[in-house]
């Protein structure tokens, strides 16, 4: 019996400006200034969303929730992740866990990490202890180090809900 297993990779970035919530991960950051975007910028769900589109093979953000769309205007983006959770879930894959780096030199994000994951775990639907988030300064170097934006690299393992064979296209028989 073949077990079916798809790695994704995602990455996004944002500048920061003034009179914008910091969400990240779903989670508001106190902070001074907030990511700037289309949606509600969470530079981190927005990577994993792009991750595991990836590791389905269906794309990207931009193609789901183009920034073109009024409907995406100041969307939240935990539910821009569920939706996608809920679109491969229908292609007859399973999140496995997930493993996310934040890049920002400030606000410092340790105290909020837990938060961060807890949400993603709840959102994913997936148990707090597959859910991985780390964050990172840039010692002051390129854009996150002067304070100018944000990134956020996420990589995800998917695996076909069934355990069955895959079909010639790569993609669960079910």
């Amino acid at each position: 019996m073949e077990r079916l297993m798809r790695v994704g990779f995602g990455y996004d970035v944002h500048r920061l400006v003034d009179g914008r919530r910091l969400m990240l991960g779903g989670i508001e950051i106190p902070s001074a200034m907030g990511l700037d975007g289309h949606s509600d910028a969470d530079v981190l769900l927005h990577a994993i969303t792009d991750a595991v589109l990836g590791a389905a093979a269906l794309g990207d953000i931009g193609s789901h929730f183009p920034d073109t769309d009024a409907r995406y205007k100041d969307a939240d983006s935990a539910e821009l992740l569920g939706a996608v959770i809920g679109l491969v879930a229908e292609r007859g894959y399973e999140l496995e866990n997930i493993d996310a780096t934040v890049a920002l030199q400030k606000p410092k994000l340790r105290p909020h990490i837990d938060a961060i994951r807890a949400r993603i775990s709840d959102i994913c639907r997936l148990p707090v202890g597959r859910v991985s988030v780390k964050a990172t300064t840039t010692e002051g170097l390129g854009f996150v180090g002067v304070g100018d934006g944000a990134a956020a690299y996420a990589v995800c393992l998917l695996r076909a809900a069934s355990t069955s064979a895959s079909g010639r296209d790569g993609d669960p028989k079910l």
